[in-house]
């Protein structure tokens, strides 16, 4: 009797750690919290990624609503020119007008909602310019490859008042040689 084929648990959720191998400079040292992922491909946004555009500059009204820094997250190359709002929800309630839950307390902001209806029921708001996406089996290959470590995302990440530090702050919290990786230098050849 033939086995089933084996299947890579879906990364909804997780976090994708750029390897500092990886030399696309679209994801060098990148923390992605995956918002989408099952066997036609996954979709998600880079947490460390800030621009210096106040949210205000493109989306009036919610930049009281973000959270601090306010300003917009390059939230990866796919569709740079289209907004994704990611929320945190305090509690185990069920659907909030203008938001859709996607796991844990993560969400997505309907931006075309009033802010002022949105705001009393989010913890915590960032808005990303575009999102990172992958095909049917593409980041699977990347993972093999070695060119992402697969981490849990803490509810804090999409979030942190210091997005610039993310990368090595989530490397340091791992248990195991993966920690040592947050002390890769940037150049190796200056080593």
């Amino acid at each position: 009797m033939a086995s089933a084929p084996s299947r890579q648990p879906a990364l909804t959720g997780s976090l994708l750690v750029a390897s500092p191998l990886l030399d696309d400079p679209n994801f060098a040292r990148s923390v992605i919290l995956m918002l989408h992922h099952d066997l036609n491909g996954g979709q998600g946004v880079v947490l460390n990624r800030q621009l210096t555009e106040p949210v205000d500059t493109v989306l009036p009204g919610w930049q009281a609503v973000t959270t601090a820094p306010h300003t917009l997250f390059q939230g990866g190359p796919v569709q740079t020119d289209s907004a994704i709002g990611i929320v945190t929800v305090p509690g185990d309630g069920g659907e909030t007008l203008g938001i859709r839950k996607l796991f844990g307390g993560i969400g997505v902001v309907d931006l075309d909602a009033p802010p002022v209806l949105v705001a009393p029921e989010v913890a915590g708001m960032r808005i990303f310019a575009g999102y990172a996406g992958w095909g049917a089996g593409q980041l699977e290959r990347e993972i093999r490859r070695g060119d992402w470590f697969v981490v849990e995302a803490e509810a804090r990440d999409a979030f942190c008042d210091q997005p610039d530090a993310l990368w090595d702050r989530v490397l340091r919290r791992q248990r195991g040689p993966l920690a040592f990786v947050a002390l890769y230098p940037d150049d190796p050849s200056l080593n």
